[in-house]
């Protein structure tokens, strides 16, 4: 059973970590102090230790205290949870924590301690030694272990309860990661009839058969995938499985409500869902989002400066007309600002603008617009919105009021997009949906985007729209 190859993987690794701290620990001695070889010294990235006797006890008593204090650390930072679909990044900050709060507590305590024989600078060294080398090794071991999965061993057997559209979600994610390691035996269900097939996963009779399939010990997990219409069978099913102390997973029918990563509150004992998290409606986020994005947009003021007006000259000469296009769009909390762009278009009246996107080879863009817009050059004024607070320089794309009030009949959730500043580019079109393109796609991105807002999430961003290969896809 896969329970027990876990137990045996988990103390195989807790080993092999004791093992890494320990060579860590010698390597990063060395490092600091051996000034016959030490690459740190011979290139004067540090001085050596003058007249300083290395009190090897001393760090000996240390590296005893050390190993296990970081085990503990590893345990409680997940490290030793499964995790087959836990990727390279999660790993690594895992890793990033346990080391600097273990550099923390060793501070900590030879402070406490009183200890002089110790090099501070010594603990850094062996804080980043340890980090690269175990993350070395958990990128072998997670390699290994995705080869083992995609040839059919080291799996996870697991039975759906339910077979819905949440099954059918659930089924194509496990198919699309042959390297997860989880083999679905089957679907039990009430209305389905035996048989029923889905990407050859068969409905293998109802959950009346639940008892009886986990007698036979032969599962590792549960997954209850039941219909929402089918909930109030919730509890008798979970009941079922806690008896036979089969782990149970619970993946529900209402994602389209709420978000994947909900946020929940106790109310006296009583749990509470929020439909909705949104990260910017938190003042410190929104300010820290606000900061950068003045701090952002005065930098690229500057640095687009001449650009622009050149930009205004080559447009004055080519094309009489305005040089700047302004356009009604709705933003933060469905109000209306002028979004401001270097006019790419030939004059038009106000009511032809409304009818629809800009296609591949429109009549109504000029020479000179056509290369503004390959270039996403003709974006550069809403830089101005952004310094006056319309727009963030990430966000979802701002609509016109015409497609706002169309979409928010058509498509569910769309007006969420308005609980943040619209932006100049955003998650959306770094995936390629921009322009006439799917706007139901779209919207999922957005929503992403609104639900999962970090600083990180926003330079990644920023980073995709220069040097994403996406970005301008469908740039007409």
């Amino acid at each position: 059973m896969i329970k027990e190859n876990q137990k045996l993987l988990n103390i195989l690794q807790l080993v092999i970590d004791a093992v890494i701290i320990a060579a860590s620990f010698l390597l990063a001695y060395d490092l600091r102090f051996d000034d016959t070889w030490s690459p740190l010294i011979k290139h004067h990235i540090i001085s050596p230790p003058i007249g300083y006797m290395r009190p090897w006890g001393d760090y000996l008593r240390m590296l005893i205290l050390i190993i296990p204090c970081y085990l503990v650390m590893y345990r409680l930072f997940g490290m030793y949870d499964p995790k087959r679909t836990n990727g390279r990044r999660a790993e690594l900050w895992a890793l990033i924590k346990a080391n600097v709060l273990g550099v923390v507590y060793c501070v900590a305590a030879l402070y406490l301690l009183k200890e002089p024989n110790i090099a501070r600078l010594f603990l850094i060294i062996f804080a980043g030694t340890n980090l690269v080398v175990d993350y070395i090794f958990r990128l072998c071991v997670l390699r290994i272990l995705k080869q083992m999965r995609r040839s059919g061993k080291n799996l996870k057997h697991i039975l759906l309860v339910g077979f819905s559209r949440t099954a059918q979600g659930y089924i194509d994610r496990l198919r699309s990661h042959p390297e997860w390691g989880y083999k679905i035996h089957g679907i039990l269900d009430d209305h389905a009839g035996t048989g029923t097939t889905y990407r050859n996963i068969e409905v293998i009779g109802s959950t009346n058969r639940l008892a009886d399939l986990l007698a036979t010990n032969e599962y590792d997990e549960i997954a209850i995938t039941l219909s929402i219409n089918e909930y109030s069978k919730l509890e008798h099913i979970v009941s079922i499985c806690e008896k036979s102390g089969v782990h149970t997973k619970f993946i529900p029918d209402y994602n389209h409500v709420i978000p994947t990563k909900p946020y929940t509150e106790d109310l006296d004992g009583l749990p509470v869902i929020h439909v909705r998290h949104v990260p910017l409606s938190s003042s410190f986020n929104s300010t820290i989002k606000r900061c950068v994005d003045i701090f952002g947009s005065l930098v690229a003021i500057i640095i687009f400066g001449i650009p622009m007006l050149i930009i205004a000259c080559i447009l004055k000469i080519t094309d009489p007309g305005p040089l700047i296009f302004k356009q009604t769009r709705i933003g933060l909390h469905n109000h209306e600002f002028n979004m401001y762009k270097f006019r790419s278009m030939r004059v038009q009246k106000e009511n032809e603008e409304k009818k629809a996107w800009t296609t591949q080879n429109d009549p109504r863009i000029t020479p000179i617009g056509r290369f503004l817009r390959k270039s996403n050059m003709d974006e550069l004024p809403q830089l101005f919105n952004v310094l006056k607070g319309d727009m963030s320089l990430v966000g979802p794309r701002p609509e016109r009021p015409f497609f706002v009030d169309r979409f928010k009949e058509e498509i569910p959730r769309y007006m969420i997009k308005h609980q943040v500043r619209p932006g100049m580019t955003g998650w959306a079109q770094v995936n390629g949906y921009r322009g006439d393109t799917s706007i139901t796609k779209r919207i999922e991105c957005d929503l992403y985007y609104v639900e999962n807002w970090t600083l990180f999430l926003d330079f990644k961003i920023l980073f995709l729209t220069f040097f994403g290969r996406k970005v301008n896809k469908n740039a007409y």
